[in-house]
């Protein structure tokens, strides 16, 4: 895959969204996000259950109202109307959801689930069907055959090229894929895989990739952020992150990969115990009461992301990673400090 610089196609600038509670506390499910996705690119997102990519992903779209931050699509602020109108937003982003049944309307033809978009957005309704069988066909669904189909009567991995063709309908630069692989067997799961490939080449699309699944994420992104705790902790290169994960909690995800090599079986559990509860998360870094490595310094001062408004460096947030930051280990790479452990 291409790594080459390119402009910037969506630029995340402190995206927050706090959810209150009748108690008068917040749920701090993402908690000042800042990244770039860059033209062509597809940028994957990992974490572990809990950790804010899919209130992110639904942030983006403004299916959630953020509380702060912009969202900036080709130099233009999404919600505002004198420059990218939620209804243009919409237009140029698209989203696929991992459950394929949910998101699709039972009681509609599948011709008519893709149509929908395209005839809400003026196409005339003659026009919207050719586009939605053109679609169909594209995503290796034969229109004769499935145009009329419902829901119900498609396989898991049928619905979802569906939701794929959808998503296409309105001719978007983004989409965002929200788990959209993870409930579909593995021989499915491929097809869709190099189905998606595929249409970003020819399309030319952008992708941010959302997955539990680091396999697939090496596989199909350019860029890996990892969040934690409604923050990121490490961002850059897909390589080489998975190759030298700079941040203690990407190792430790990295580490209870999977592996079919008899040899390199996980016998103990690189990371153990639970997130901590995000309504009240730990002072400074999120991520300290489940680190080897934690320090006094890592309770009271918070770690920054180094910023970069291109999307090209390898950043992390943490105080090992940052001369002078008062951390025994400052400066010394994670691996070593793991072997020196």
């Amino acid at each position: 895959m291409s790594t080459e610089p390119t402009r910037p196609r969506l630029v995340v600038k402190g995206l927050k969204k706090h959810f209150p509670l009748k108690d008068g506390r917040v749920v701090q499910a993402v908690d000042g996000v800042d990244f770039t996705v860059r033209e062509g690119e597809t940028l994957g997102v990992v974490g572990e259950s809990g950790c804010g990519k899919s209130t992110t992903a639904r942030l983006l779209m403004h299916l959630i109202e953020p509380d702060t931050g912009d969202v900036i699509v080709d130099g233009l602020k999404a919600g505002v109307p004198a420059e990218l109108p939620l209804r243009e937003l919409r237009r140029n982003v698209q989203m696929v959801f991992q459950d394929s049944f949910a998101s699709l309307n039972p009681r509609l033809p599948i011709e008519d689930t893709i149509a929908f978009g395209p005839r809400a957005h003026g196409l005339p309704a003659g026009d919207a069907r050719r586009r939605a069988r053109a679609l169909l066909a594209r995503v290796g669904l034969a229109p004769e055959l499935f145009a009329q189909r419902y829901p119900h009567q498609l396989s898991g991995g049928q619905r979802q090229r569906v939701n794929i063709a959808r998503g296409l309908a309105l001719h978007p630069k983004i989409l965002i894929l929200d788990e959209a692989v993870s409930a579909l067997d593995k021989s499915v799961e491929a097809q869709v895989l190099n189905l998606l490939a595929d249409l970003k080449e020819e399309l030319g699309l952008t992708f941010l990739f959302i997955s539990h699944d680091l396999n697939v994420v090496r596989w199909i992104a350019d860029r890996v952020l990892v969040m934690y705790l409604g923050r990121i902790v490490e961002l850059g290169p897909v390589e080489r992150i998975y190759q030298a994960p700079r941040h203690p909690y990407s190792r430790a995800l990295l580490q209870a990969m999977p592996s079919m090599d008899p040899e390199k079986r996980t016998e103990a559990a690189p990371l153990t115990g639970d997130p901590p509860n995000p309504i009240d998360p730990p002072s400074g870094c999120r991520f300290r009461t489940r680190c080897p490595f934690a320090e006094p310094v890592c309770a009271t001062t918070e770690p920054e992301l180094a910023d970069d408004p291109l999307g090209e460096r390898h950043v992390v947030a943490c105080h090992m990673d940052t001369p002078e930051s008062g951390h025994s280990r400052a400066g010394v790479h994670i691996a070593e400090a793991l072997e020196n452990a």
